[in-house]
């Protein structure tokens, strides 16, 4: 594997590089290996964590590759960032291999070829039918790898209106190292999307149905995270798409419709291809912005509904959040609202609670509640802020970590930024960008059902309409993020008929647990009181297995049996 010109390697396709190690996009911390950019989330100066160096592919090794399988290809593309030291390769392909276990698809993705040229990468096949599965899958995976070697265990902390819920609970279930702790907003969710978490019934699966909204229910995991005592104690950490390791399997999504789509690749230079990314927090297209830099010669086009701070940054440079959120049919990708501060109502604690349906996780007595510690960087941010544009910021500056420091810095304040002219030209240089508002998403919904009798879910919708707009036939690939059967409101708009698999027909007949948070309930202090209370549960379970001779899981302050 040589040195290129452009700092990275010209790969093989081989195993990683063993320096490969990774920096904050604010250059205010060292290098961190793959393992430390896992279990961090932000930086430690609030920045995210990118590769220090981009490998960089030649055309042969491109060939090559265009005969692999998804799964291979993330095999491949992980063993890039991740060095055989950490992770040695049979085993990296054995746990790729166990996250794609459960998708319902041979191939894990599949590639609809429509009418029109219309191409669609279906990424939803995994257990709750979104395109998270893939990359929480394989990150819950490393994770358990790391922990199993470490005897270790980590609290996952998790706030949710959507997607990332159930697939960060599906990628976690009944693991013996970690306890996933997921507040959702009673109401704002769909029936599909809260039946997908409350029916999960396991001992380190824990659901939260809080009385308030999207905003309201990242205030009580900020303060946890703000209280470094608490944080260190019970291992906090989160799996949005700050995670690296999410971003990285993502990679593959560009590479695998590259090769589905692209016309030959016996040509030189080999033929571009045009992918179509439905665009909400930029985690997909932060990922083909690398996969570009990896000498992958696609297009990219960031498709984003009525909320448009990622078009209105490609197409003018102005990274600015608008006063409200605009409620649309593509609900998870409704991102730039600044958050909201949630109106004091003399909160008082209230003791943490199961519903009717639930079934006692701990008898023992809560300990004393902990009280805030010192402030320090966050690890959480608000989903409504398109946060991985940083990432992107800092791979067409190049790696210019204190011009990023700079702009994240003044947007954070102001929550309004220009982008400087050279790096708006590189910008709009890599992306294209298009806006969908309802009636566009609508009606591309209904022109593919009547062209095709297939039935896209509104994100995917987002993309169609671009497609549908181009008057050119060049090669293109339109990202779908969502099953169509997640998205019943949106199709009955669209004036179409739901068509729902059994397995989430079978949702509503299944036992549901969660806890209730109520308002005027102190949720902080409630979630503080369950996460103590499962430490005490499992430290009491250790005692119990070491008196009979049996080993349990140390965390730093917790056991896990």
């Amino acid at each position: 594997m040589s040195t290129s010109a452009k700092g990275g390697w010209a790969a093989s396709g081989g195993g990683g590089g063993a320096s490969m190690e990774y920096v904050s996009t604010r250059g205010g911390t060292g290098t961190v290996d793959f393992e430390g950019a896992l279990f961090s989330g932000y930086a430690p100066d609030q920045g995210l964590f990118m590769p220090q160096h981009i490998p960089l592919l030649d055309g042969d090794t491109l060939r090559r590759w265009s005969s692999l399988s998804y799964r291979e290809l993330v095999k491949e593309l992980c063993s890039l960032f991740i060095t055989a030291e950490l992770i040695p390769r049979s085993m990296l392909n054995d746990l790729i291999d166990r996250a794609f276990s459960r998708f319902r698809h041979k191939d894990v993705v599949h590639l609809s070829r429509l009418k029109d040229g219309l191409n669609v990468l279906e990424l939803w096949h995994g257990v709750t039918y979104a395109f998270k599965d893939l990359s929480l899958s394989c990150t819950g995976q490393f994770l358990q790898y790391f922990l199993e070697k470490k005897q270790k265990h980590v609290t996952i902390l998790v706030g949710t209106s959507g997607d990332t819920g159930s697939s960060a609970i599906e990628s976690v279930r009944g693991q013996k190292n970690m306890d996933i702790f997921v507040l959702l907003p009673k109401g704002f969710c769909t029936q599909i999307q809260e039946l997908q978490m409350t029916t999960v019934i396991e001992d380190n699966v824990h659901v939260f149905a809080a009385h308030g909204n999207s905003d309201e229910i990242d205030e009580p995991i900020k303060e946890l995270f703000a209280d470094v005592d608490f944080a260190r104690k019970y291992n906090l950490m989160s799996l949005n798409s700050v995670n690296w390791s999410r971003i990285m399997v993502q990679i593959a999504h560009h590479f695998y419709a590259y090769f589905q789509c692209a016309p030959s690749l016996d040509t030189t230079p080999l033929p571009v291809v045009e992918i179509v990314v439905p665009t909400g927090g930029g985690g997909n297209i932060t990922a083909g912005c690398i996969a570009q830099k990896m000498g992958l010669p696609i297009r990219l086009v960031a498709a984003v509904n009525s909320n448009d701070i990622i078009h209105r940054t490609v197409q003018h440079g102005d990274f600015s959040l608008s006063e409200s959120v605009k409620a649309t049919l593509a609900s998870a990708m409704d991102i730039q609202a600044p958050p909201r501060v949630r109106e004091e109502t003399g909160k008082k604690v209230g003791k943490p609670r199961r519903n009717a349906s639930s079934m006692a996780i701990c008898s023992l007595p809560r300990a004393e509640q902990v009280s805030a510690g010192r402030e320090r960087p966050q690890p959480w941010k608000s989903m409504e802020e398109p946060y991985n544009v940083e990432r992107i910021l800092w791979l067409l500056s190049g790696s210019d970590s204190h011009l990023i420091k700079t702009l994240m810095e003044r947007f954070s304040a102001s929550k309004s930024l220009t982008l400087p002219e050279d790096l708006h030209r590189k910008l709009s240089e890599t992306l294209h960008s298009c806006s969908a508002s309802d009636e566009d998403i609508v009606r591309a919904m209904q022109r593919c059902w009547e062209e095709n009798h297939y039935l896209l879910c509104p994100h995917s919708a987002v993309a169609a309409h671009y497609h549908y707009s181009q008057p050119d036939g060049a090669p293109r690939c339109c990202l779908a993020p969502a099953s169509a059967a997640k998205f019943q409101d949106a199709l009955l708009r669209a004036g179409l008929v739901p068509q729902l698999p059994p397995e989430i027909t079978a949702l509503t007949a299944m036992k549901t647990r969660s806890t209730p948070l109520d308002r005027g309930q102190d949720w902080a202090q409630a979630l503080r009181g369950w996460i103590e209370a499962m430490a005490q549960w499992r430290e009491a379970q250790r005692h119990c297995l070491a008196a009979s001779g049996q080993q349990g899981i140390t965390g730093q302050g917790v056991t896990q049996t």
